[in-house]
């Protein structure tokens, strides 16, 4: 890299897992209903809020005026699997400064604990809540940082990166809308050091810079810094919206059970429906047309029946014969057999012809 004939800001990655969460959020949109589609909304707007913020940080630094390696969303884990997601590491010549960037909407107090108290107004309403510190969530990022750079030695030299660790690294929390009121008038020393508003950001890296009593690092050392801390990145990022996706899968899911089931339900009765008609229409027809039967074949059956168990059989399949009445037609109230395999075989006996020719054939011996 060489000496620079002027401050210089160099960008090692700059890139944002927020814009691809976004990205996400907006493609599972179209389909979410309900309470789901109003999360992946506000979602949505937060997003879109955080990512607004990162830029207008990104953009300070850009003009900042001075040595800085910066790296952008930079994921690092530890032996022990904790995790840190950081929006952005800053090496300058003295000190490596863990970044949290907080574009929140309303104003911020913070009181002599350490609480953040946001007030939003709505109208001529105000509303107050408390939300999560983002110190600590930025003490965390150190912690994890600190036993990551620890496990790249050994023990003795290991404990020596842990307490030296502080006097090297600085934490900030910057407030980036710059509509946000921040009132810290009750807060510790400490505490307001560490939360600033975008605006101030190079004004306090700079204060930051010239009190530490650290030696001044060269350009190559910094740049050295900024390339071993991207080698620490894992690249990997939590997938916030999947568990979107599998709501909005499982609503899915449960909808086509429920469709499929109305369905079968429609199509069941659709079945049953026809199935009665066809063979309404077909019994009338039967029971209507008058039964031309051949004298020779009911000879035969009339002749079957004590002969074997009483029951008639049918001549055409061998299915049994049942008794039925006439209900429409010319032969109405006549009783006759038909097969009991109808509609496949509608083999039909006529009682009242086959007594007749059989009287007749009687009266004539």
């Amino acid at each position: 890299m060489g000496i620079f004939s002027k401050p210089e800001i160099i960008i090692l990655k700059e890139s944002n897992s927020s814009e691809e969460h976004l990205a996400k959020l907006e493609e599972l949109l179209p389909r979410a209903t309900g309470k789901v589609k109003e999360n992946i909304q506000k979602e949505i707007i937060l997003t879109k809020a955080g990512i607004d913020g990162e830029k207008k940080v990104l953009y300070e630094l850009k003009n900042s005026n001075m040595d800085l390696v910066v790296l952008q969303d930079i994921c690092i884990r530890a032996k022990d699997g904790r995790e840190a997601q950081i929006d952005f590491v800053i090496a300058t010549s003295k000190l490596m400064i863990l970044l949290e960037c907080k574009n929140l909407v309303g104003n911020i107090e913070i009181d002599s604990k350490g609480n953040f108290i946001r007030t939003i107004q709505y109208g001529k309403r105000y509303w107050k809540e408390g939300i999560y510190s983002p110190i600590t969530q930025n003490e965390r990022h150190m912690e994890v940082l600190k036993e990551c750079k620890s496990e790249e030695w050994n023990a003795v030299m290991g404990a020596m990166v842990r307490m030296s660790f502080s006097s090297f690294h600085k934490s900030l929390v910057v407030l980036a809308n710059e509509k946000t009121y921040l009132n810290d008038r009750y807060a510790k020393k400490e505490v307001k050091e560490q939360v600033i508003r975008a605006d101030q950001l190079i004004a306090t890296i700079r204060r930051m810079n010239a009190e530490s009593k650290l030696p001044k690092s060269t350009k190559k050392e910094m740049l050295g810094f900024g390339e071993k801390m991207l080698e620490r990145d894992t690249g990997e990022r939590k997938d916030y919206a999947a568990r979107y996706e599998e709501l909005i899968d499982l609503v899915e899911a449960e909808e086509l059970e429920v469709t499929e089931k109305e369905e079968a339900a429609v199509d069941a009765k659709t079945v049953v429906a026809e199935s009665v008609a066809r063979e309404q229409k077909v019994m009338t027809q039967i029971e209507e047309e008058p039964a031309m039967m051949n004298p020779t074949i009911l000879e035969e059956v009339q002749m079957e029946i004590p002969a074997t168990t009483g029951k008639i059989m049918c001549p055409v399949c061998g299915g049994e014969l049942v008794l039925r009445t006439a209900r429409r037609g010319a032969n109405t109230g006549k009783q006759f057999y038909g097969c009991s395999s109808f509609p496949r075989c509608r083999y039909i006996l006529n009682i009242a012809e086959n007594l007749e020719k059989s009287d007749t054939s009687h009266s004539k011996k």
